[in-house]
């Protein structure tokens, strides 16, 4: 339970820290993600790439189960791999060319960078920016934080530091692959993956240890 002396910045620290795993569920969600990538590059067999990503995150996969720890991030670099594998398969089928095949790895990272990009810049400009969310899950009402001026600002920079590395991987990454440059697309996939993603963190942590922005539960807590 979140005392009354917490901050905004302590919990949205911890809903951080919850939500990657950690440096080994970065790692875990990287790794298999970046070897697919490069090796597709390198070898231009979908098959290989696929056989070599999917048996690194089996080996994961494995040490997770027998520590009986939380496979969450090993699963969600599956899922990502499978989604590209799939968009490749279909464009192979439908006849499509290496080069196709091979811009369809990519299509599916655009496609969430832009869907995710979009919603979260909607919700700081409707004024309700998505991080102010999980403070209200820690507080146990998931608007009352909406009330605080002061809270919805942070919520809101904090929401921008989270939108801006979407933005820029479209914005660097939709012109080459529109204009089918495979080799720089694995690149940029690649540099603006993780790399990216931990700048962000950076500042956000920044944001985080240089504000302190009290929750007050007293003030929110329904009269008996």
């Amino acid at each position: 339970m979140t005392s009354p002396q917490a901050t905004v910045e302590q919990v949205v620290r911890a809903q951080l820290s919850k939500a990657l795993g950690g440096p080994r569920g970065i790692v875990e969600s990287a790794v298999p993600t970046a070897l697919f990538t490069v090796l597709f590059l390198v070898t231009k067999d979908i098959r290989l790439s696929l056989v070599v990503s999917i048996a690194a995150t089996a080996a994961l996969l494995i040490v997770r189960v027998v520590q009986r720890s939380t496979t969450q991030f090993v699963l969600n670099a599956l899922f990502g791999i499978g989604i590209g594998a799939f968009f490749a398969y279909r464009a192979s089928q439908s006849g499509g060319s290496e080069e196709d095949v091979a811009r369809a790895v990519f299509t599916p990272g655009l496609i969430y960078n832009g869907v995710y990009a979009v919603v979260i810049v909607l919700t700081i400009v409707v004024g309700w920016p998505i991080v102010g969310f999980m403070v209200g899950s820690v507080m146990g009402d998931p608007t009352a934080w909406h009330s605080d001026k002061a809270m919805v600002r942070l919520c809101s920079q904090l929401t921008w530091v989270l939108a801006i590395p979407c933005v820029i991987r479209v914005a660097v990454q939709l012109p080459l692959w529109l204009d089918h440059q495979i080799g720089l697309l694995g690149a940029s996939k690649i540099a603006l993956g993780w790399p990216l993603q931990l700048a962000s963190f950076a500042v956000m942590g920044w944001l985080l240890t240089r504000n302190r922005t009290p929750i007050d539960l007293d003030d929110r807590t329904p009269e008996r």
